[in-house]
């Protein structure tokens, strides 16, 4: 065992905070199942009612049941537990996260950026789309090393998308 020299590596120093979180809980990311998808649905519309305030209520209402047996069911997905209790997941499909999305109460501890460096190592490339009037998630996702490379309009709601991509360097 190596001897500690007082100094902390560079990724605990960067996420500290999300890591004193996962520990204190005794939290841990795993791959979701069928018994977890009733709490994901929960915590995707919770969280897009508070992060999409530009889009009506309704959107998000009439799509829980698309997203329950159509959309989560076809993601490859990974959720930071604490026993039975879910606080964020990330989705994705293929080289795309199609979902990433935390708890409103425990948004702010880190658990987003711990969810996209565990698919970050599974994946050299990644893209994703994210509403440009959602300006905290774009500037998480550029802080995160994600540029933007296009924009285009969501025909369901109106809105404005950025595509942003990330390399493994």
């Amino acid at each position: 065992m190596r001897e500690f020299n007082g100094e902390y590596p560079t990724f605990i120093l960067k996420h500290k905070h999300a890591i004193k979180y996962a520990i204190m809980n005794n939290a841990m990311i795993r791959k979701a199942g069928d018994a977890d998808l009733d709490q994901l649905v929960e915590i995707w519309y919770e969280a897009s009612q508070q992060a999409h305030n530009f889009i009506k209520k309704e959107y998000w209402e009439t799509n829980k049941t698309a997203m329950r047996t159509h959309y989560l069911p076809a993601s490859e997905i990974y959720l930071l537990a604490h026993e039975a209790e879910i606080s964020g997941f990330i989705a994705l499909v293929e080289d795309e996260v199609a979902a990433i999305f935390v708890s409103p109460t425990h948004q702010g501890k880190g658990i987003g950026t711990l969810l996209l460096n565990h698919v970050k190592k599974m994946r050299d490339d990644l893209q994703l789309k994210v509403y440009k009037n959602n300006r905290p998630s774009v500037a998480f996702y550029q802080k995160k090393g994600f540029a933007k490379v296009s924009e285009l309009i969501d025909a369901e709601t109106g809105e404005t998308e950025l595509m942003m991509k990330w390399h493994k360097e």
